[in-house]
């Protein structure tokens, strides 16, 4: 089921919201200093294309203890992340959670993008794990 549905995912706009999350983070990994983030985009990136059968939840929830990702500095870092890039992926997937919605069909997938705006805005700190 989640092969069919990840499949449909692609066709309703989840693979050129991956295009953006790799854009995202090959811009922050030619900077050099955003390289943390870069990491981060990637792989928010390959969850955005096949989201079905994983869910992206806190790491210090899911591994029971804070890390760096997750203190002051994840909290810094998810500053810088939404004014260089969160915003416009967030955007992209509210435009996106839009058109789906139009349709019928789209609307779970509508859904989808909802929950991958938040992720786009606060990424930092997060782990995609199967669900």
């Amino acid at each position: 089921m989640a092969l069919l549905l990840n499949l449909l995912w692609i066709l309703f706009g989840g693979f050129w919201m991956a295009v953006g999350w790799a854009i995202a983070a090959v811009i922050m990994a030619i900077t050099i200093v955003g390289l943390p983030w870069a990491k981060a985009a990637f792989t928010i990136a390959a969850y955005t294309l096949l989201p079905f059968g994983q869910k992206a939840v806190s790491r210090d929830e899911y591994f029971g203890r804070e890390d760096i990702g997750t203190g002051p500095l994840g909290l810094l870092g998810n500053i810088v992340w939404f004014v260089l890039a969160g915003w416009w992926l967030a955007l992209g997937h509210l435009i996106t959670a839009l058109l789906c919605a139009v349709t019928i069909v789209g609307i779970p997938f509508a859904w989808a993008h909802l929950k991958l705006a938040g992720i786009a805005l606060w990424p930092i700190g997060k782990v995609i794990v199967p669900a």
